[in-house]
């Protein structure tokens, strides 16, 4: 038993059988390493004033309202790419969002934007959580849902680093950079 699926255990044990859990064919480390990039980047944009949102970052070219744009839209699209394939539905857009998206997320006024963050982080994690063991082998467009969590987490922890906002290589899970 890793150290992950004995945190979800004791949470079951305290939360009883109402709540809602994620799948046991869900890649446990694989979300986790996920949510705990959504908490560092959510920790990171948090710590930033209105005004500093316009700053650059460690990517070049990049404002800290584009890699905040992108952080948010991705998350919507993976959520709707999850939500096609468990339809079986075509997804006839990539799951990143395009530069043309992630130029008008940029215009979003701050409030407006940290809100993208907070609720497409929030819809896809509840895509995950109500995924059943089934849902966890599908697929669409070549890209399985199983390793959505992953694509996830190396874009946030990435983006972390580069919102240039105080992220460390050193925080960064072990197997996502």
């Amino acid at each position: 038993m890793t150290s992950t699926d004995a945190a979800l255990a004791a949470l079951i044990a305290r939360q009883g059988t109402g709540a809602r859990y994620d799948a046991q064919a869900a890649p446990a480390d694989e979300l986790a390493m996920a949510r705990r990039g959504t908490a560092y980047f959510a920790r990171l944009l948090n710590g930033l004033a209105d005004a500093d949102l316009d700053a650059p970052t460690a990517r070049a070219g990049w404002s800290r309202r584009a890699v905040i744009a992108q952080t948010g839209y991705h998350a919507r699209h993976l959520g709707l790419f999850i939500a096609a394939a468990q339809n079986g539905t075509a997804w006839d857009q990539p799951v990143m969002p395009s530069r043309q998206d992630i130029a008008l997320g940029e215009t979003l006024p701050p409030r407006a934007l940290r809100h993208l963050i907070d609720h497409a982080s929030v819809h896809l994690n509840v895509a995950w959580r109500d995924m059943t063991d089934s849902d966890w082998g599908l697929s669409c467009n070549g890209v399985a849902l199983r390793d959505t969590p992953m694509l996830r987490a190396r874009l946030l922890w990435h983006n972390a680093l580069d919102l240039n906002a105080g992220g460390r290589v050193k925080d960064v899970p072990e197997g996502v950079l």
